[in-house]
């Protein structure tokens, strides 16, 4: 799909995958040494279908990571035993952290920090823990 996708530049899908509507994958890359993770680009949204339907094929479980922050979408989707389950941030999860202007930080419980990954980390790990 990678060399495929370099060739066309285009997004693509596996080619036992002929569903045409979307869940494309773009850019897709891996880390020497991370094994059985690999990282890449949708467009819009999570692509939590077919990577289920991935999984589904070749009779693995998966854990999905994901995030499209112009969208609000934060979550983690995961297929155990045929089980998907997808917990993701809600509206109201992102109201509790203040961007700080005039500092270029974020104000979250208190404290203070350069980045909202670290809270939106936080926020999800507290969401699964609560399950």
């Amino acid at each position: 799909m990678k060399e495929k996708e370099e060739q066309t530049e285009q997004g693509q899908l596996p080619y036992f995958i002929t569903d045409k509507n979307g869940g494309y994958f773009f850019n897709t890359y891996w880390n020497e040494g991370d094994a059985g993770i690999f990282q890449y680009e949708t467009k819009w949204s999570p692509n939590i279908e077919i990577v289920q339907k991935i999984a589904e094929y070749f009779h693995v479980d998966f854990v999905q990571d994901y995030e499209e922050m112009s969208n609000l979408k934060y979550g983690r989707a995961t297929l155990s035993d045929k089980l998907l389950t997808d917990i993701c941030l809600e509206d109201e999860d992102f109201e509790t952290y203040q961007f700080v202007e005039e500092t270029d930080t974020y104000s979250f419980e208190g404290e203070i920090y350069d980045s909202d990954c670290e809270i939106l980390e936080t926020l999800l790990e507290r969401k699964i823990a609560t399950l």
